[in-house]
């Protein structure tokens, strides 16, 4: 069985915002962000509302990160071990 391991709390990412150099931090996957119920829903499922065709075979989970200093935000794909 393949998971993410942000998702899990089984790794971290911190990324440098282009805009301040400030630290980036995870806010989870950008499919949660969808509507009230996707945090809920399985990962393969919500991957067939995210607009690529193939995402659902791919080993790869979006998140979200988001800069606290100047609110810029950029979605990062995390390889699915």
């Amino acid at each position: 069985m393949k998971w993410c391991a942000l998702c899990n709390g089984m790794g971290e990412a911190i990324l440098a915002c282009p805009n301040c150099d400030n630290s980036m931090f995870d806010q989870g996957r950008i499919y949660d962000f969808y509507d009230d119920y996707s945090p809920y829903m399985d990962i393969d499922v919500i991957k067939l509302a995210d607009g690529d065709p193939v995402s659902s075979q791919k080993d790869e989970c979006v998140h979200l990160f988001k800069c606290p200093n100047c609110g810029f935000d950029v979605q990062k794909k995390i390889t699915i071990t």
